[in-house]
């Protein structure tokens, strides 16, 4: 890509792709300090994404005369002294199940394909608020109800680690656009792991915060109880500033509580001293490729070499884990589809009308069971989180395979891809504790996550330790290759 000249009234400084590698607030603090401007930083954005989204497929619709507007009010109110924040003037682009008030949001659906709101949701009109620059909507697994990004109506999306791999899912576009440099920071949306799983899968941090948290007012439901909304970022102080922005309540989602609002960028500081790590042998390290625990176990060891203790726990409802969150999310997903799976099923992709209909099967004493074992997965997380600050533990257990493929290697056994990509991290949407993933190392040419399980509504705890493991560079500076 040509470089370009940037004009400010403090410093005149040279574009380069160098810059599309920046975190999200790295690039803001430049904005703020006028040192590039924010309309020539959206235009070299949108330049580079709709390069590369031929071959990645991030998105799935452009808004490259809007962005460039937003980005030039941006530029003028910062000039005018008028300065919102660490987003003001970044790019950034968005999953396509958060409504934007006059503008097409599909759900990556062909039922929902012309969808148009008459209302921002919490979180875009918080951004918005926080004077970011809306580049375009990103691509997902239909209704967010999958794990491999491999959309019948908008196409695969690809892994910028190895474009042959799926980049994970439902927040697959997030996850690829983010890691190929195609937006600084994005928003996924998490039922059973679709934050967190791209995240893993593409070599970034990604917060599902506590169930509450952040208002998923105007984002369509995939399952109410178990739905999430979170960052997708580069860096951990990107996640923090992120959940800074779009936490907080709002009476329109009946699911938002009312509770304070914390400093999540200043709970970064410190070190690993006097941490206690809970660890859970029998299901979070169980049946896990060994590349993968080795690498979260040498994350571990170095928080131990810097001060942090390690104390076994055991949550022994972990073995209703699986069944209780695929009849909640079944069900309830069921639920909200079930007029358009009997009027048009043939609208829906083949994947996840089977799931609609397995989800019709499951009945009211099922479902009532299934709440009844949350309850007590929910008492043992807490028993186990009263004695430790954090959970640690493999974010995925095997690693991405081909797209197209149903299977996954797990230690040269194919083991179905689904089961595995949801079974470490459906339960903390089944507990609604907030958990993260942050990048742990490579195994081979893809990235391997470690996941930070927290206590409710302390997300500063996850943020810090995450901060912690990011400090020891476990990437050494590996970056995915199809990117800036």
């Amino acid at each position: 890509m040509p470089t370009s000249r940037c004009a400010t009234s403090r410093a005149v400084i040279t574009l380069s792709d160098e810059l599309l590698t920046k975190s999200a607030v790295e690039v803001g603090e430049l904005i703020r300090t006028r040192e590039i401007s924010p309309v020539d930083v959206t235009r070299q954005l949108l330049d580079h994404a709709h390069a590369l989204n031929g071959e990645v497929n991030a998105y799935v619709s452009f808004r490259d005369e809007q962005a460039l507007a937003d980005a030039e009010r941006a530029e003028k109110e910062i000039a005018a002294g008028d300065h919102r924040g660490p987003f003001h003037g970044v790019p950034m682009a968005l999953k396509d199940n958060l409504y934007v008030a006059g503008e097409t949001t599909t759900m990556a659906s062909k039922i929902h394909r012309d969808f148009v709101s008459a209302d921002d949701a919490t979180v875009v009109g918080r951004l918005r608020d926080a004077g970011i620059v809306l580049t375009g909507k990103l691509n997902m697994h239909e209704y967010a109800w999958g794990i491999d990004n491999n959309s019948p109506h908008f196409g695969a999306v690809h892994n910028p680690w190895d474009l042959d791999k799926v980049p994970g899912g439902s927040s697959g576009g997030s996850g690829a656009a983010v890691a190929a440099d195609m937006s600084f920071i994005s928003l996924g949306t998490d039922t059973a792991g679709s934050i967190r799983i791209p995240s893993s899968a593409c070599g970034l941090v990604g917060l599902k915060p506590t169930h509450g948290r952040v208002a998923k007012y105007g984002c369509y439901p995939l399952a109410w109880t178990l739905d999430h909304i979170g960052p997708m970022a580069k860096t951990v102080d990107d996640a923090a500033a992120m959940l800074q922005a779009i936490a907080g309540f709002d009476r329109r989602d009946p699911t938002s509580v009312d509770t304070p609002v914390g400093d999540y960028r200043g709970a970064l500081g410190g070190d690993p001293a006097g941490l206690v790590i809970g660890i859970e042998e029998d299901y979070f390290f169980a049946n896990v490729d060994a590349e993968v625990e080795r690498l979260v176990r040498a994350r571990i060891d170095d928080l131990v070499s810097r001060g942090a203790t390690v104390r076994k726990v055991s949550i022994p409802a972990l073995a209703y884990s699986e069944w209780t969150e695929l009849a909640t999310s079944l069900s309830e997903a069921s639920a909200i589809h079930h007029r358009d799976l009997q009027q048009r099923p043939e609208d829906f992709g083949e994947d996840i009308r089977f799931l609609f209909y397995l989800g019709e099967l499951f009945t009211s004493v099922d479902y009532l069971q299934a709440q009844q074992a949350r309850r007590q997965i929910k008492r043992d997380f807490a028993a186990a989180l009263a004695d430790v600050d954090v959970l640690i533990a493999p974010t995925l257990p095997v690693m991405a395979p081909d797209i197209g493929s149903a299977v996954a290697d797990l230690n040269g056994s194919p083991v179905d891809l689904v089961d595995n990509f949801i079974r470490f991290t459906g339960p903390s949407n089944l507990t609604g504790l907030p958990a993260m993933t942050v990048p742990a190392g490579c195994n081979g040419d893809l990235p391997v996550g470690l996941q930070i399980i927290g206590k409710a509504f302390d997300e500063e705890t996850v943020l810090r330790v995450g901060r912690y493991v990011e400090e020891s560079d476990p990437m050494e500076g590996r970056r995915a290759p199809t990117g800036a």
